[in-house]
């Protein structure tokens, strides 16, 4: 057996738009999410897994989990429909936190998990620097409510997707393309705003990417978007000058105002971490709509096994991120605050326990070479809205039928449940 430290979280974390339903009840307003498409088989987060109803059943199943730790997203639209705080909404994430609490689980709470009010959307959404300010807002509507017993706040989750896919790509909601780099700024912007107002422990969860290739310059240009946007400011070093050179044909950077980089680098008490596979590029491709400043370049994969969604499997990866962003920043505790595969099987998901024991032996792996990492929570609870893909795929270690909304333990539950229990992995 390899042991974690004492006092290692472990986690199961969920998102608001992606497991709640409930889109019309309460008061709860449209998000982009809701009508946004095209989504796989035309699906819609209307009822998802109904956890907006069913929420104390899901509690009982982190429990018998045993992790001390649940991370989920608070719906914006829910809380602040109107730019008015909604009673309901907020009382319903009240009696989740209350429950969790009895059960002896600490609630994690992340502000933003992509669900932005359309009405601000239709104001400009992120490529309008009042949405950051109106964000704020809304935080602190939340802590207020919730910060007495909420100890753990991250600000956003995974901005690069919500800039990069939601406003340049277009493959996520809102669908805006070729403005990614406004949008990322305005996302950085709401972080620094926001995270004085938080109570307890304070952090943003980035999904950094781990870039590979055989040629240096390519690799050290595609690490500058994907990483160099938001950990330069948000960590104190501001934007790479090499990304403002590399995206000057796209951008003059005239939407960051002077005193933006020192706001946008509040401190932080963690670093969130989502690892899934790792980014392979070389010159001479044609570029990917979701990685402006990097026209010329060719897109892959690693080779070797992949999960459903095509991602590849490389738990060497993380080890290999933990131990840069450690290094690059050693007073900064990191959690791994998401993590998982997408596989059909549905209840005998062997090769999900695989791809969950390959990536916990690799947080040990990079404990034992000094990085400070604190938990890990699985992606995910529950069987759940998968954006783009609507329910296509499953990242669950509890299955959902979603006819029926029957939940049922996969192999990788019972699999997980006992590696919380020990705190440690098995070798075999």
């Amino acid at each position: 057996m390899r042991r974690f430290p004492d006092g290692f979280v472990w986690g199961a974390a969920t998102a608001a738009y992606q497991i709640e339903g409930a889109v019309a009840e309460d008061g709860r307003a449209p998000s982009i999410w809701d009508g946004f498409g095209p989504i796989r088989n035309g699906d819609t987060g209307d009822v998802a897994c109904d956890h907006y109803h069913r929420y104390a059943e899901d509690v009982g199943h982190l429990a018998d989990l045993g992790v001390g730790s649940y991370r989920f997203s608070v719906s914006w639209p829910r809380v602040l429909p109107d730019g008015k705080p909604e009673r309901r909404g907020i009382d319903f994430y009240s009696r989740l936190v209350d429950l969790l609490l009895e059960r002896g689980i600490a609630p994690a709470v992340t502000l933003y998990h992509w669900d932005l009010p359309r009405a601000l959307q239709e104001r400009g959404g992120w490529l309008n620097r009042d949405t950051a300010y109106r964000f704020a807002e809304y935080s602190a509507v939340v802590a207020d409510a919730l910060g007495d017993r909420v100890d753990t706040w991250i600000t956003l989750n995974e901005p690069w997707c919500a800039a990069f896919l939601g406003y340049g790509s277009g493959e996520h909601a809102p669908g805006v393309r070729d403005a990614a780099f406004a949008a990322a700024h305005h996302l950085n912007l709401a972080h620094g705003l926001t995270a004085p107002l938080l109570p307890g422990s304070k952090g943003i969860t980035l999904n950094p990417h781990v870039v590979w290739g055989p040629d240096e310059a390519a690799v050290r240009r595609a690490d500058g978007i994907a990483n160099g946007v938001f950990e330069g400011p948000l960590l104190g070093r501001g934007y790479p000058a090499s990304v403002i050179a590399d995206t000057a044909h796209l951008t003059d950077w005239s939407f960051v105002r002077d005193g933006d980089e020192a706001l946008i680098a509040a401190p932080l008490d963690f670093l969130g971490v989502n690892y899934y596979s790792v980014t392979v590029v070389e010159p001479g491709g044609k570029g990917k709509p979701s990685w402006p400043g990097c026209e010329d370049l060719r897109f892959s994969s690693a080779p070797g096994e992949r999960t459903d969604m095509g991602w590849s499997i490389v738990p060497h990866g993380l080890t290999e991120l933990l131990l840069r962003l450690s290094r690059e920043n050693p007073a900064l505790p990191l959690v791994v605050t998401e993590n998982g595969a997408a596989y059909p099987d549905p209840v005998n998901d062997d090769r999900r326990i695989a791809y969950l024991r390959s990536h916990l032996a690799a947080v040990l792996d990079a404990l034992d070479a000094g990085a400070d990492v604190r938990g890990y929570y699985v992606w995910s609870l529950l069987d759940n809205f998968e954006w783009a893909f609507g329910y296509d795929k499953r990242f669950g270690i509890i299955h959902v039928d979603y006819e029926t909304q029957r939940r049922t333990w996969k192999n990788s539950a019972h699999w997980y449940r006992d590696v919380v229990a020990a705190n440690a992995l098995s070798t075999s």
